[in-house]
């Protein structure tokens, strides 16, 4: 899937590698600000007891 991508990609390898890292970038901030929210609300349990 790897060498896929990379014969894909266009440039020379110094431009690949700079695209490579910006979609990384993207994938890692998309997450942070949508995928880990939704899944703190959905998986995580709301209510909570605390005290004796």
């Amino acid at each position: 899937m790897y060498a896929a991508l990379w014969r894909v990609l266009p440039g020379p390898v110094w431009l690949r590698v700079l695209i490579l890292l910006v979609l990384l970038v993207l994938a890692v901030a998309a997450l942070v600000e949508w995928v880990f929210p939704w899944a703190a609300e959905t998986l995580l349990p709301q209510e909570s007891t605390v005290g004796g």
